[in-house]
């Protein structure tokens, strides 16, 4: 049994030559207990006995192993040398196992390594100074708590962003303190070696409040952007609770507002909010398009149509369904005994994709992209017009609406819920209709499309 001692728990350069030295005597994986100083980091290192350990022999391996390992040694996990060194000796006869994801051993370390620069993103982000002074002047104290060994490989990140600040970091296992020109390592310290707090943080906490947009608070991913155990070292923290209770109360009290007076205030904002969507520039669709094809209807329909995109006659006319397919769509909506007039219809995309083939523009199916860039659009109109029923027409209208793939064949004729609640249906496109080249199963067709329809108008009673 051989004992490998290394004198940081971050000894990366320690750790590679000892690597080296028992890859090429090809010492098994099993016959090696690695140790930080008296830790040994294996449960039986008890019963192992020192050996020395072999000169570094040149060993050839991918530079993705190299990076891993640099990620990994930095880890908390106790086993992370005995699995680099495994990993290392299995390369010798599997060389390009460390591309090999699917890995049980190759996956275990991608997580630890990605753990380590999540948490040397994290010391970057959430990592506070305060101003004290000293007997050479004014010097910057942060106290930090890393989950990994990543103090010592953060510190050039410190040393470039501050170099002209007299700073001190101090953590649990190493402090860092930098006079300007040199950086020199000291002992771990506690939280009470830090400072507080200073004047300067009246002055942070209200550029933060003021900057704090309530529309676009998630709590759920801001906690997993920034967990709780930072906000004790950061200022700005202390008024995130209030912040968001207030930010949920003024949430609430904007739907509430733009609930009211659905005659008045709706149809101001449904044209600033068209007038809006003239100058979008979400996605590059707008580049070629002559102008955004906004909806059209009453603000108060009880009925919502959305189609996939403007077409060729609709790119030129900037309204909604008045080509072929538009035609198709009014000659069924009228067999339904459904009045267009007191309908919402609108497009998931509001620019006209297509392909340029001499002088005639084609029609180019939207991308997954160009369908979420325009669903702000989409879910600003719904809110706005809050139709007791929604009507997906095609397969892009109802990846917009339910914001995944939904498959028309086996959801259409069914009663559907919008992840808002709203009540939905999905049938086809009317331009499927025009594209069947058989007449007879084109008129089937469009009876059937027919039947969708009278089913989502019947809430027009």
């Amino acid at each position: 049994m051989r004992v490998v001692t290394l004198d940081q728990p971050d000894d990366f350069d320690g750790w590679r030559n000892a690597a080296r030295g028992l890859a090429a005597e090809q010492v098994p994986p099993d016959d090696v207990v690695w140790q930080v100083g008296d830790v040994a980091t294996d449960l039986f290192a008890g019963e192992a006995e020192a050996r020395a350990v072999p000169a570094s022999s040149g060993f050839s391996v991918p530079r993705a192993f190299i990076d891993l390992a640099r990620s990994v040694v930095l880890s908390s996990e106790p086993e992370r040398f005995a699995l680099l060194y495994t990993l290392l000796a299995r390369l010798r006869t599997e060389p390009k196992l460390v591309e090999d994801r699917a890995d049980p051993l190759v996956r275990r370390l991608d997580r630890i390594a990605k753990d380590v620069r999540r948490d040397i993103h994290k010391m970057r982000a959430f990592l506070r100074f305060r101003e004290v002074e000293d007997a050479d002047g004014t010097r910057f104290v942060a106290w930090f708590e890393p989950d990994h060994h990543i103090v010592r490989a953060n510190a050039a990140f410190f040393v470039n962003r501050f170099a002209s600040m007299r700073w001190s970091i101090l953590t649990p296992e190493v402090s860092l303190h930098w006079d300007g020109k040199t950086l020199q390592e000291g002992p771990g310290a506690s939280k009470a070696d830090a400072p507080e707090g200073d004047p300067i943080e009246d002055v942070w906490k209200t550029y933060y409040a003021s900057i704090f947009n309530p529309a676009r608070v998630k709590v759920g991913a801001m906690l997993r952007e920034m967990p709780r155990k930072y906000w004790k070292n950061m200022p700005e923290t202390q008024l995130v609770p209030q912040l968001i209770a207030g930010a949920q109360a003024r949430e609430a009290k904007m739907i509430e507002t733009a609930r009211q007076d659905i005659g008045g205030n709706s149809m101001a904002a449904w044209q600033a909010l068209r007038e809006e969507a003239a100058g979008c520039t979400r996605c590059p669709l707008y580049k070629p398009a002559t102008q955004t094809v906004f909806g059209e209807g009453p603000v108060d329909a009880p009925l919502m149509f959305v189609g996939e995109q403007p077409g060729d006659q609709e790119d030129l006319a900037g309204k909604p369904f008045v080509g072929p397919a538009g035609q198709v769509f009014d000659r069924a909506l009228a067999a339904a005994g459904i009045d267009r007039s007191r309908t919402y219809v609108t497009n998931a995309v509001k620019h006209f994709k297509f392909e340029q083939r001499g002088k005639r523009r084609i029609h180019s199916k939207p991308g997954t992209g160009e369908i979420d860039a325009c669903r702000w659009w989409i879910e600003q109109e719904q809110m706005l017009v809050k139709p007791q029923v929604t009507v997906a027409l095609g397969a892009t209208a109802a990846r917009s609406l339910f914001g995944k793939t939904m498959t028309i064949g086996r959801e259409r004729g069914r009663k559907l819920r919008l992840p808002d609640g709203g009540a939905a249906w999905i049938t086809v496109h009317p331009s499927y209709l025009l594209r069947l080249p058989d007449p007879a199963q084109a008129e089937e067709e469009f009876g059937r499309f027919v039947e969708d329809l009278k089913l989502a108008g019947a809430v027009l009673g």
